[in-house]
């Protein structure tokens, strides 16, 4: 696989996770790296998938990326439920 840079402006690092939305349900999904690059997916590094966030009222569901168990983040999220 060729090196795929972050989708964040002025981001050097290799992407790591790839983030999809599905705007009819309010929701996020950030998972591992897609095998190929989607134009309507946003690769992200290491850092950046961390501190991805939603809006208010959306769900970020996180799938296992690099090892990691996969464990819902809306509660993790500003403006999640607990808000």
């Amino acid at each position: 696989m060729s090196f795929r840079p972050c989708s964040r402006v002025a981001c050097p690092d290799e992407s790591v996770a790839t983030l999809t939305f599905d705007y009819g349900d309010s929701m996020a999904v950030l998972g591992p790296l897609s095998i190929q690059r989607e134009p309507h997916a946003f690769d992200l590094c290491d850092r950046h998938a961390r501190l991805t966030s939603v809006p208010h009222g959306w769900q970020l569901i996180r799938l296992s990326t690099m090892g990691t168990p996969g464990t819902p983040a809306e509660a993790d999220a500003p403006g999640g439920p607990d808000a």
